[in-house]
């Protein structure tokens, strides 16, 4: 697809995700990040509660986080991942609270299901080669898993929506988890980083990319 047609492309993808109301328990409206066009996803599980105030995906403690392990890891900032990865999510809107203390709600499989024409769109559209789920919400759109020390640290080549692409997953940068701040998690998470800022997707869309002025 030439550059002007997937910018339009994704223009009016954006636009028709902005508008979405399909689940009634979500809480509108969608977040999305800007049409940045790129081989290399991340998808995260769904926003949290300050994620609707400040429109944009990953904007508060965990997004910090994550930037963080980028920035550490290959020395591209949080404004230089925004700018050239397309952030993706299981569920677009945030899903309240749990009830059951101050965590956030799982999305349901309904929710999930309704969302997934929007990650399905959005594989057709940029044709990923590198996708990064973070969380095991994430991961287990892509895998079957039982423990994160399972899929964290290695890199898995498969297909989704008739595409095929690299997958490193990244466990959840959220301040209630403690996992990756401990072993075998603190390493498994190194491990991972590396892979990421190593792959050639990544070097080519974000690394040269930056140091070209794209």
């Amino acid at each position: 697809m030439a550059s002007s047609s997937l910018a339009q492309s994704l223009e009016s993808h954006l636009t028709a995700l902005r508008a979405c109301r399909r689940c009634a328990n979500m809480h509108a409206p969608p977040i999305a990040n800007g049409p940045v066009k790129t081989r290399l996803l991340i998808v995260g599980q769904a926003p949290g509660v300050r994620e609707p105030e400040l429109q944009r995906p990953f904007a508060w403690t965990a997004g910090k986080t994550l930037f963080k392990w980028f920035q550490a890891a290959s020395g591209i900032d949080e404004a230089g991942i925004r700018e050239r990865v397309y952030f993706a999510a299981v569920c677009r809107c945030f899903p309240g609270k749990s009830g059951k203390g101050s965590g956030d709600r799982v999305p349901d499989g309904v929710e999930i299901e309704n969302c997934s024409r929007w990650m399905q769109a959005e594989f057709d559209l940029l044709q990923p080669q590198l996708v990064i789920p973070i969380g095991k919400l994430a991961i287990s759109q892509f895998l079957k898993f039982g423990k994160l020390t399972e899929v964290i640290g290695g890199m898995h080549s498969l297909e989704k929506f008739g595409h095929r692409f690299d997958l490193i997953p990244l466990p959840h940068p959220s301040g209630v988890s403690t996992w990756h701040n401990r072993e075998p998690g603190k390493s498994l998470l190194s491990e991972a980083m590396e892979r990421v800022a190593n792959h050639p997707v990544f070097v080519d869309e974000v690394v040269n990319r930056q140091s070209r002025g794209g």
